[in-house]
């Protein structure tokens, strides 16, 4: 009969002491689950034990945990001499290094020392756990538990079901998830999983308008924190926290895993960053400067004065014209013809187009348009795009007008879809290609993506939250101006915007 895991009695194996390793081990003794613990390195378990009796007396001093509560937590973690010691286990779980022969090697032995119907589960983030499997004789007992670090912090594991796996053994990991405080989501095996997988789109198109001139790294960040998108980091901040010796290196493996595929597709200039040794934070040189831990950020330019004396507001969405329109009361002539007077600047608040676009549309000088983002609203950074010839004075009179009740301002060059439009338009993009791919289901995605990487909603909830029919109109205007396949939209997002129903919509 397959193991339940949710019996009191059930006892987990671990693998491996280091930072993953111990974390696992630290959530499953605090939640009742009695552990071994083993690795090949005796200092890297007395050292295990130490953090993890640290980390509860330290919950205990918080008053998370009451003091008789972390003792008997303390007791349930068990040092193994070897292998052999595991062999009461209904669950062993492998956290070492990230090197497929090594984990092969373990899982084979690993199969020998434990019960017929024992789980064996692998930590790993990035392997093949397909190809991990493939190593023992009972392959349909294996799947991907995969944790994100620091364990007892970000409360969500991804439950890998590999190709052979059986159904149970995922429904069993997933129980033991919950009975650990954590949520499982439950992906198949595919590069990147879900979480990395569905992370792809925010730091490469950031890394994309910043390698076409559009913005700098610091603008990127600032309108994608503050401008209404709600991210609580910036791509390129993300990329100093994690480090470009990791970042970089998961982009290229998870865009050859899926032989090239455009919207996963890297920039050259991280290759070029960590040639250098600039990784981030931990060198104390990444996209910003640090010092003493802290980010040096660039000091804002003051924004100019000089407001323009009349404002002609071209064609697009109702809504965005009356929050370009309140913007203009008070401070200048609203004009309201059908075409600019000739002393008018023309703004504009286009849908996945640039400014040029806008300007040529409506037979208007592109030396006197800008376009502003209004998608995300404009209570918080604003983001005013020139075209490649727009007047300076112009342009400094339409900054001044943005800024005049103190709003930051953040002036990019032309570009289809500014920036926040075209960073969520593909998140939702890859998020819904999962989707279509199954992947995983719409409610898991959106769950592993909101947990795992901190976004303000999942991809499909944040599509539905703007809108699909403007995602899709937002990606097929890129992908009209770009030619690039990595804008073309996702079937599952063309269905269901034209459909009129929720991206979370699922199969019939």
């Amino acid at each position: 009969m397959p193991v339940d895991l949710a019996r009191p009695d059930a006892v987990a194996g671990i693998v491996g002491a280091g930072v993953m390793g111990r974390g696992i081990a630290q959530v499953l003794v605090a939640a009742g689950v009695p552990v071994r613990l083993f690795d090949e390195r005796r200092e890297a378990m007395a050292d295990a034990v130490a953090f993890i009796g640290q980390m509860l007396d330290r919950a205990v001093e918080r008053g998370r945990m009451i003091a008789e509560g972390a003792a008997a937590a303390k007791a349930r973690l068990t040092l193994a001499g070897g292998l052999a010691d595991l062999a009461p286990c209904d669950v062993a779980i492998e956290a070492v290094i990230e090197e497929l022969a090594a984990k092969r090697a373990l899982f084979a032995a690993l199969e020998s020392v434990v019960g017929a119907d024992a789980i064996l589960a692998t930590n790993t983030s990035s392997l093949s756990v397909t190809a991990i499997a493939a190593a023992c004789q009972r392959p349909e007992r294996v799947a991907g538990f995969h944790f994100f670090n620091p364990v007892p912090v970000l409360k969500v594991v991804e439950v890998v079901g590999a190709l052979r796996t059986a159904p149970w053994v995922g429904d069993q990991l997933a129980a033991l998830a919950r009975r650990m405080g954590h949520e499982p989501v439950r992906t198949r095996d595919t590069p990147g999983f879900l979480v990395n997988h569905a992370g792809r789109g925010f730091g490469t198109e950031g890394l994309r308008i910043v390698a076409e001139g559009i913005a700098s790294h610091a603008d990127v960040d600032d309108v994608l924190r503050e401008g209404g998108a709600g991210f609580a980091i910036g791509p390129f901040e993300l990329y100093d926290v994690i480090g470009l010796d990791v970042s970089h290196v998961v982009m290229e493996e998870i865009y050859h895993q899926f032989y090239e595929e455009p919207r996963y597709r890297p920039q050259p200039e991280t290759r070029t960053r960590r040639q250098a040794g600039m990784y981030g934070r931990k060198t104390g040189l990444g996209f910003y400067a640090y010092e003493g831990g802290r980010k040096v950020a660039p000091p804002p330019k003051p924004a100019p004065t000089r407001l323009p004396e009349r404002v002609w507001i071209g064609p697009g969405e109702a809504s965005a014209r009356a929050a370009l329109a309140r913007l203009v009361q008070g401070a200048a002539a609203l004009d309201t013809g059908a075409k600019p007077d000739a002393r008018s600047i023309c703004l504009f608040a286009p849908l996945g187009e640039d400014a040029t676009a806008s300007a040529l549309a409506a037979g208007v000088e592109a030396e006197r348009t800008l376009a502003v983002d209004t998608l995300f609203g404009l209570d918080g950074r604003r983001t005013l795009m020139t075209t490649p010839v727009t007047d300076p004075d112009l342009r400094d009179e339409a900054h001044a007008l943005l800024a005049r009740d103190g709003k930051p301002v953040t002036v990019i060059r032309d570009s289809p879809g500014f920036i926040a439009q075209r960073v969520v338009a593909t998140i939702v993009n890859i998020g819904c290609d999962i989707a279509q791919a199954g992947i995983a289901v719409p409610e898991d995605i959106d769950k592993a993506v909101r947990l795992g990487l901190a976004y303000p909603k999942g991809p499909l909830a944040m599509g539905n939250a703007v809108g699909a029919g403007r995602i899709l109109a937002i990606l097929e205007a890129m992908h009209a101006f770009y030619k690039d396949p990595r804008y073309r939209p996702s079937p599952w997002l063309t269905r269901r915007a034209r459909l009129g129903v929720p991206l979370s919509t699922p199969e019939a």
